[in-house]
Order: structure tokens, then sequence, then C-alpha cells
């Protein structure tokens, strides 16, 4: 069977697996990015100015671009587990132009990240509530009153379509 002829086996991801999908990109992009890539770029928006260029300059900074890249990728995968071309390459991939795509290679990122991210969550709520009033610490608790709920959102919307995939995928 071609990858055309399995991909129309598949059911299409239902309105919810959708919007889940949508909104872990908007929490990804819209939600993590814009404050971390000013962070990246040196300006100590709610950090403490001192402590953070003394932090940013010890390898902070290359810490954040480094996230900041890998925050795409994840936007990335939550649009595959929903879209056309997570079922088939695009044409446009030279090697795999047209082929199946391994269920594995996006349900194994999709599940690992949410499992991951929900454990990144747990932890920053921690930290914010110990943090909390700290003199030495370098970011605002209120980072995390801004950043928990978008890890909430990007943690619950990539499982939702990481199990719509999965479900939908299954032989």
């Amino acid at each position: 069977m071609t990858a055309i002829q399995e991909r129309a086996l598949v059911k299409p991801p239902s309105r919810q697996a959708i919007w889940a999908a949508y909104a872990a990109v908007a929490a990804a992009t819209v939600g993590f990015l814009p404050l971390h890539v000013i962070w990246a770029l040196g300006i100590p928006l709610f950090a403490d100015p001192e402590r953070f260029a003394v932090w940013h300059a010890d390898g902070g900074g290359t810490y954040l671009i480094t996230l900041n890249v890998l925050a795409v990728l994840p936007a990335i995968l939550a649009l595959a587990l929903v879209r056309p071309w997570g079922l088939q390459f695009p044409t446009w991939t030279p090697i795999w132009r047209g082929k199946a795509v391994p269920r594995a290679l996006l349900l194994v990122p999709g599940y690992g990240l949410a499992v991951v991210l929900g454990a990144y969550t747990a932890f920053a709520a921690v930290l914010a509530v110990v943090q909390w009033g700290d003199p030495r610490a370098i970011f605002s608790p209120w980072t995390g009153v801004y950043g928990i709920p978008q890890f909430i959102i990007w943690v619950a919307g990539l499982t939702i379509a990481t199990t719509s995939y999965a479900r939908r995928t299954a032989r």
C-alpha cells in the first residue's frame, strides 16, 4: 500500500485535537518566545539587572538562544500531529518525498516532550514559590505566574494532539 493510500485510510483529526495542537503552537511561539527572546538579547525585563547581566554573560545568553530555537521544534511537531504532512512526507523533502511518516517519529517526541515539559512546569511552579521574595533571585517570581499557565496549555495541547494522532494512525 502506498503512502497516499495509507493516508486516505486515516481519519482526520477531531476539532478538539486541532484546537489543542494550535494552542500548543501558540504557547510555544506567542507565549514562550517573546520574553525569552528579549532575555536572549540581554534585556533584563522582569529581572534584576545586575544579577541578570552576570548570569547572561556566564552562559545564560547561550542557554536562552538554545531554548528559543528548541521551542520552535515542538510547535512544528504539534502541527505535524494534525496536518497531512504528519502522515506523509511533503514533496519538498528530497529523500522521503511521498513516503509515509513512521508513527514513532511523531509519537515518541510528542509524548516524551509532554512528559519533560510537564516535569519542567512542576519544577518551575515549586521554584516560583521557593524564590518568592528571595532578594538573590535573578528573575521576578511573577515570570512564573506568567509562564506556568502557558506551559500547562502547551503540555495539555501536545498531549491531546499526540493522543489523537496515536488513535487515528493505529493499525
